[in-house]
């Protein structure tokens, strides 16, 4: 029986087929792609940080600026809370090392809510918090808010602040 000359080609194709380098590197890619997804903005998150920034304004703070990599790790933190439920920080420090490692962040701040309808509603649910307050009045230049709705219609909200 005679050996195909193709045969060393078609092991070499196999080989590279299948290997586990190229797996690996696929899903390096597509994790990557999958936390820097940044979905288009809303109003309310538009109002949100409107309402913010005249906050910090009137008491004489700069306001704040418009950050994709703040907005891609806040999206991904509101999906993490309406798949689980229920709001929380839950991993702040991996969003914390992301924005270090990825924008050169030297302070990282977050507030989370849940359940307000308005942007006013939960502006003022955070300024009326002493912890959420001293976030929004931080020493911060840069923010982002991801304001997701779970399959109630019910608002979750994460909102990051960054010091570059």
């Amino acid at each position: 029986m005679k050996t195909p000359k193709l045969w060393p080609v078609l092991a070499l194709v196999a080989l590279l087929t299948f290997s586990c380098s190229t797996d690996a590197v696929e899903e390096e890619q597509i994790n990557a792609i999958a936390a820097s997804y940044i979905p288009s903005t809303k109003v309310i998150e538009i109002e949100i940080m409107e309402l913010i920034n005249d906050h910090r304004i009137q008491l004489g703070l700069g306001s704040l600026e418009s950050l994709n990599q703040a907005k891609a790790e806040a999206y991904s933190h509101t999906e993490y809370m309406i798949e689980k439920d229920g709001i929380s920080h839950d991993n702040f420090f991996v969003r914390k090392t992301n924005l270090e490692n990825s924008v050169g962040a030297v302070r990282v701040g977050e507030n989370v809510a849940y359940g307000y309808r308005y942007a006013q509603s939960v502006v003022n649910a955070w300024l009326n918090s002493e912890g959420h307050r001293a976030v929004i009045e931080g020493d911060y230049t840069h923010f982002e808010i991801s304001a997701e709705q779970d399959t109630d219609d019910r608002w979750y909200y994460t909102n990051i602040f960054v010091k570059r």
